[in-house]
């Protein structure tokens, strides 16, 4: 008998690049959904910042990032942006 393999489901995932490195330092932050790499320490933090707040509000949303729009999408990290 041979086994059914499911088919994995929808996958999506948020990729952030800072290029404003001149430190040396190599940054990358990873998670289930995501990958930050590069940046200063500054734009780092930045980016890491804004795709946290991101998953927080897709799950206020009951949302999960491959369910959401990409106009949704575009208006969240908009939202959850830090100043500079």
């Amino acid at each position: 008998m041979s086994k059914k393999r499911k088919k994995p489901g929808p996958r999506a995932g948020l990729l952030g690049v800072g290029l404003d490195n001149g430190d040396g330092h190599k940054r990358v932050t990873t998670g289930e959904s995501f990958a930050i790499v590069g940046g200063s320490a500054e734009t780092h933090e930045r980016l890491t910042e804004t795709v946290v707040k991101t998953f927080e509000e897709l799950k206020h949303r009951g949302k999960s990032l491959h369910e959401v729009e990409t106009r949704e999408l575009s208006e969240i990290l908009h939202k959850v942006t830090p100043p500079r």
